[in-house]
């Protein structure tokens, strides 16, 4: 809890350091705190699930949604098997995302349902480092089954700046026959439109029911900024908060800027935590396990 609110971070990275690029490294030990990467993390690249558990207790994590990633012309491999030991250790605070990449899985429903399997909250789409359209028809089977298991879509929609990237895959509009052809799915736009989609983004989370604005990667007092152009108490029932960690000072930190932006007090709850409970498949931090 964070002054009394639930507080879910949608948006972390623990992968094993030795099978990523080089660049991802550089990136966390930039934008982290000092020292992160020894405190969590072992010589052997293996990250402490006990540290990181005590680590997120700390700054009032109730719960951190956990991320992998098949990116190999980009940040490497974030593999989700990877993850299942963070898990294991409190599975009331740590839940997977699923990952797939159509160049590499085939078919791409067999290794969704294997990884929902395994206690996926969500799947995870990365466009701009896997080097594919989200409106590409080999994804299909994969909305199909997220949609008849009320398990949500999340795609990175915004810019990257790691070599490999294809920044033009980002934009939201590749998501518009995703909204269209599965109305009941709900869809998270990581990173909110980073870049030059801001709009795009607002605008389509306004305009459907079931999209959603995340906000890693977003530092929280740019916020009017970046969505200058919309009523941002209104926009605002439709973000779920997320960092991007390790890339970020704190989670606390990002969490008590979003509550220092003065939106109506019935809606900080929703952003911090609620909304996040409310879209992603079987999480319940408060009492761990599934919903069911």
């Amino acid at each position: 809890m964070l002054d009394g609110h639930l507080l879910v971070d949608a948006h972390v990275h623990v992968p094993v350091l030795g099978t990523l690029a080089p660049a991802w490294i550089e990136w966390a030990r930039q934008f982290g705190p000092d020292g992160i990467l020894e405190r969590i993390w072992g010589e052997d690249g293996v990250p402490d699930p006990a540290a990181l558990d005590e680590l997120f207790a700390s700054q009032g994590v109730d719960a951190a949604l956990l991320l992998c990633e098949y990116s190999p012309k980009a940040t490497g491999m974030q593999l989700f098997d990877d993850l299942l030991p963070i898990v294991e250790t409190n599975p009331r605070r740590f839940y997977p995302i699923a990952n797939v990449n159509p160049h590499l899985h085939f078919p791409i429903a067999r290794e969704l349902n294997r990884q929902l399997d395994h206690g996926a909250c969500a799947l995870k789409l990365h466009p701009v480092h896997g080097g594919f359209r989200c409106d590409d028809r080999q994804l299909y089977p994969a909305y199909q089954v997220l949609a008849e298991g009320g398990v949500p879509l999340v795609v990175h929609c915004g810019t990257s700046t790691f070599p490999g990237s294809m920044n033009e895959l980002a934009s939201p509009e590749f998501l518009l026959p995703v909204a269209r052809d599965f109305p009941e799915l709900d869809i998270v736009l990581a990173h909110g439109g980073r870049g030059w989609w801001y709009d795009a983004a607002a605008f389509m989370a306004l305009s459907h029911e079931h999209v959603w604005i995340e906000l890693s990667g977003l530092p929280p007092k740019k916020l009017p900024d970046y969505y200058s152009r919309f009523d941002l108490g209104r926009l605002a029932r439709k973000w779920i908060f997320a960092t991007d960690w390790p890339g970020v000072p704190g989670t606390d930190r990002n969490a008590q800027a979003v509550i220092d932006l003065g939106l109506p007090d019935d809606v900080v709850p929703g952003v911090l935590g609620q909304h996040a409970l409310a879209v992603y498949a079987g999480l319940n931090p408060l009492t761990g396990g599934s919903n069911e």
